[in-house]
């Protein structure tokens, strides 16, 4: 059994004993003061403890504040009882007169760098009127001769007279109660942050399973059913009726809608081959599907003169409305049939260009860093195993943001890559939120930092008393402090935090696909729209940040922040402009090893033919006449060749002669 204390709290004592000792008494024991003592501190402990934790600090009873009969610097104090932060009973039996001047100016005279000038010339000043806990030693009595060697001399008190005074301080207190929000917003951070993180996460959760499908089945159809049909032929004619030229940010986000929903249909039209595509045109009735491109790509052409900003002003919303009129315009509206991947995003509702992967894979970045923050700040976290499996995510190679180019199209290792890594930081996400909002239920002990407790704000004017306001003290609730924040919500979270509390860790599992056949797969609804969560853990979450009626504001999250600093954005920048330029390299010696190819093929091709033209040739000049020749003299040697070659090199300096 551990016997150590931790820390120390009330009187310099330890605030939470490690074990309570009570006195054993026993048949022919010695009993010292040492005994007695230890049983009075154990009753008074115990009580203390309960008071403190059971009951937390504030008024019990009475104790109101009242403007004294005569006006003037007074104030009355009706008898009551309240209990401090270290769990003592501060009871006043009678009515108490207090003298607000006199406790005043003995606070200016105790401050340090205040001056200690009449209080009543000041104008009008807000105080607190606190009552203290205090202990007086009484009845001294003379102690009989002991064997001790240093007896205590003269008089000890005999009793402990439990009291209080009354102290007067600036207008401020703390609340103890305890907002659970407080504790969440410490552990998540930076609402901001978090809801952003939050929107990028769902984001990516809605891409989940087309890009998971898209991946793995690049060469399947994708079913055409009813809906489908209905889908087309409605959005077709909203699309035919929206009128002509550039639709206003209202209409422009109502027609955006109306292009994804015909362009998905008409995609998983384009995954069926061309007896399939027949076969469904004689089951549901599908004509003028040329016609239905052109209204398409007229849509299409019609949003590309909107602006964005005014359309979208959210930019994770705006990013994907632009991808969505992208690809409807050039794997569609025009038929791409060297971008299976894309087509069947198209037809799974969840458009994704090459802009939008460089985000993705931006995103991925910023919600790991974002994580692994965190994680370095939170201590206590619940999920032993969370910041090993966020460190072990592979994040795909970031890129820089490229402009819109339909020529670029994704590959299966590429969109595997970021879809597994999507699929596990989003449940990564997941999981620190649940634990940050299941630990919110056990609300921490309170901390005495000040052991006054408030009994009134006081309103002076030079030295009189002109206002008292003791409806805003803290009042002692059953259950303590620490839960009567909480408590209109407890039963409510209570029953979120068993469907979302210790429960086994979530882990993505992609849409299971039939072996054969056209892979059914639903429309994604409201991608477009607010990405809103209705699980256990967004009501949870709702309900723990959502304030109620009278409830106090959770206190403000105090982190160091952390700047990038300039010679760091610099290097990503010059970073990103060398990737760049690797990328041209690269195409540029692709290029010419296309053409090193085929020069070497040319090569390749005269080696081959020259030894057939070598014999042709030798065999002209054997079959031809040897010509005549008349036979000369030999010529004579010139003097200049003759002296030439006889004569001797003379060796020059460093070397044999």
């Amino acid at each position: 059994m551990s016997t150590s204390d931790c820390g120390c709290g009330c009187g310099g004592e330890s605030a939470f004993p490690a074990a309570f000792v009570r006195p054993r008494f026993f048949a022919g024991q010695l009993l010292t003061e040492d005994d007695l003592t230890l049983l009075t501190d154990y009753v008074a402990g115990k009580d203390r403890l309960h008071n403190r934790t059971l009951f937390g600090p504030g008024v019990v009873c009475g104790l109101e504040v009242l403007c004294d009969s005569c006006p003037g610097g007074t104030v009355s104090v009706r008898p009551g009882h309240a209990l401090d932060c270290c769990g003592n009973d501060i009871v006043l039996s009678c009515k108490e007169k207090v003298d607000v001047a006199a406790l005043v100016r003995e606070l200016r005279v105790t401050s340090p760098g205040v001056h200690c000038g009449d209080p009543c010339d000041d104008d009008q000043r807000h105080f607190g009127l606190f009552v203290r806990y205090e202990e007086i030693m009484a009845d001294p009595v003379a102690p009989y001769a002991t064997e001790e060697p240093c007896p205590t001399p003269g008089c000890a008190p005999s009793r402990v007279q439990e009291g209080f005074r009354f102290v007067v301080k600036c207008d401020t207190t703390d609340d103890h109660r305890y907002n659970p929000a407080t504790k969440l917003l410490a552990r998540i951070g930076g609402k901001e942050a978090y809801e952003q993180i939050l929107l990028l996460s769902r984001r990516l959760a809605r891409y989940l399973d087309p890009m998971s499908v898209a991946g793995r089945f690049s060469t399947r159809t994708l079913k055409f059913d009813e809906a489908d049909a209905v889908r087309y032929t409605d959005n077709l004619r909203l699309l035919q009726e929206s009128g002509e030229g550039v639709p206003k940010p209202p209409e422009a986000r109502q027609q955006t809608e109306y292009v994804r929903a015909l362009a998905s249909a008409i995609a998983r039209y384009d995954t069926y081959d061309e007896a399939g595509q027949k076969e469904l045109q004689e089951k549901f009735k599908l004509k003028e599907i040329d016609a239905a491109r052109k209204v398409l790509g007229t849509a299409c052409d019609r949003l590309a003169g909107t602006k964005p900003e005014e359309v979208w002003p959210e930019p994770a919303h705006r990013q994907v409305a632009l991808a969505v009129v992208a690809e409807a315009k050039n794997r569609v509206a025009t038929p791409d049939p060297n971008a299976p991947i894309e087509v069947r995003l198209v037809a799974q509702s969840a458009p994704l260009d090459n802009v939008l992967e460089a985000r993705f894979r931006a995103d991925l970045v910023r919600i790991r860093d974002w994580l692994l923050g965190r994680l370095d700040r939170v201590h206590g976290v619940a999920d032993c195993l969370l910041h090993d499996d966020v460190r072990k995510v592979a994040i795909p190679q970031p890129l820089p943001i490229p402009q819109p180019d339909p020529a670029k199209h994704l590959s299966v290792a590429d969109l595997g890559l970021l879809t597994t890594a999507a699929g596990q930081l989003t449940t990564c996400v997941q999981r620190f939120v649940t634990d940050a909002a299941c630990s919110t239920l056990n609300p921490p002990c309170v901390e005495c930092a000040d052991n006054d407790v408030l009994l009134a704000h006081l309103e002076l004017d030079g030295c009189d008393v002109v206002r008292v306001c003791s409806a805003t003290r803290e009042q002692v609730l059953p259950g303590g402090s620490a839960y009567g924040e909480w408590l209109p919500k407890l039963y409510q979270l209570r029953h979120l935090a068993e469907q979302v509390c210790c429960q086994p860790t979530p882990v993505y599992k992609p849409p299971d696909v039939p072996a054969s056949g056209p892979i059914p797969r639903p429309y994604v609804p409201g991608l477009l729209e607010e990405w809103g969560g209705r699980s256990p853990l967004d009501r949870m979450w709702n309900l723990l940040v959502t304030p109620a009626p009278g409830e106090t504001v959770p206190k403000p999250v105090r982190e160091q922040v952390y700047t990038v600093p300039a010679e760091v954005t610099d290097s990503l920048q010059e970073m990103n402009a060398l990737r760049a330029q690797v990328s041209d390299l690269i195409a540029t010696v692709e290029s010419l090893r296309g053409k090193l190819d085929t020069a070497s093929e040319q090569v390749s091709q005269v080696r081959d033919e020259l030894p057939e033209r070598l014999s042709d040739r030798l065999s002209e000049l054997e079959s031809a006449p040897e010509p005549e020749t008349e036979e000369k003299p030999p010529a004579k040697r010139t003097r200049s060749t003759s002296s030439r070659s006889s004569s001797t090199r003379k060796p020059r300096s460093g070397e044999s002669s």
